[in-house]
């Protein structure tokens, strides 16, 4: 039975009269005739005396019916309305989207992806942490973030990850160092064999050490500790040791005193965008969208921006 003949019958067995159902439904009389018609096929019998108007044995039946059937039509829809209304109100009240980044991140595309997500999804609060270097994978398994900005990406089967900008490397030092004078030319990995590069824990993630130590951790680890950026600058400043990282380090932490040299022989390393391999919440795929297309278009300008 088609639901939306139903509010024509019971407007004419409440009338009493086609025309005047017909005007309170604003509907033409015709229309009306039709519909009751319909319902007399569909159900077999005469539901309506017509001379004077009113409701056969069968149309009465039908008539209680029809007020069960056409209420409960309204509850589900309202119903629904409400769910959604609901789901509404959770999206809008959702635990904040949690954006790890390690270090400076991926450069100039770390604060752009950020900014893009916020003007693309403003009902999602996003939520910066801040990672220390040895947080690759941890970070994502114990759900404290949802992404992570890494460098380099970890072979985990866990997480998924987007290169988004590939570098030259370069290592920190004082002004004092020997090897500042190389700032200009550059100097190769062979040059860096008693660079006492600061230490990281133990626990931190092996691809990580052969990014930081040139893949050579027994030569180049130094004595002092450091898990941020600002740590390494610290200690580079006060003749604790120094520090590698990728060419924009250089001008997201360019102290006075700190000399940044490009390694020209150092295969170029990539930093990138990790989510957990398996995460369903269709805002990870949103940010993680917005990124890629970023990087394209961020990442030929980065490359070209000069040393400091």
């Amino acid at each position: 039975m088609d639901l939306r003949l139903l509010p024509s019958f019971l407007a004419v067995v409440e009338e009493q009269h086609f025309g005047r159902a017909a005007a309170r439904l604003f509907l033409s009389p015709p229309a009306v005739t039709q519909h009751i018609r319909r319902l007399e096929s569909e159900l077999g019998t005469p539901l309506l005396h017509r001379n004077p108007v009113r409701p056969t044995a069968a149309g009465v039946r039908l008539a209680e019916h029809a007020r069960t059937l056409l209420a409960a039509a309204d509850a589900a829809v309202e119903d629904v309305h409400e769910a959604v209304r609901r789901e509404r109100e959770r999206e809008r009240s959702r635990r904040p989207l949690r954006v790890g980044i390690m270090a400076h991140g991926s450069a100039e595309i770390t604060p752009a992806a950020v900014n893009a997500y916020r003007r693309a999804r403003p009902e999602v609060p996003v939520e910066v942490v801040q990672l220390d270097f040895t947080e690759h994978v941890t970070a994502l398994v114990e759900d404290r973030v949802d992404l992570a900005f890494i460098r380099p990406m970890p072979d985990d089967d866990r997480l998924a990850g987007d290169v988004l900008l590939t570098e030259q490397r370069i290592v920190v030092v004082p002004e004092s160092a020997q090897l500042a004078d190389a700032r200009t030319e550059g100097v190769r990995v062979a040059d860096l064999a008693d660079l006492p590069i600061f230490r990281v824990p133990d626990h931190t993630p092996t691809i990580f050490k052969d990014y930081l130590y040139f893949h050579n951790e027994a030569a180049r680890r130094g004595q002092s500790m450091a898990l941020f950026p600002q740590e390494v600058l610290t200690g580079v400043l006060t003749g604790l040791g120094a520090g590698s990282g990728l060419r924009s380090f250089a001008r997201y932490y360019n102290w006075p005193g700190a000399v940044f040299v490009p390694v020209l022989d150092a295969p170029p390393e990539s930093s990138h965008l990790a989510a957990r391999a398996d995460d369903p919440d269709p805002e990870v795929a949103v940010f993680r969208a917005l990124t890629t297309t970023l990087a394209r278009e961020l990442a030929p300008r980065i490359n070209a921006m000069p040393l400091p």
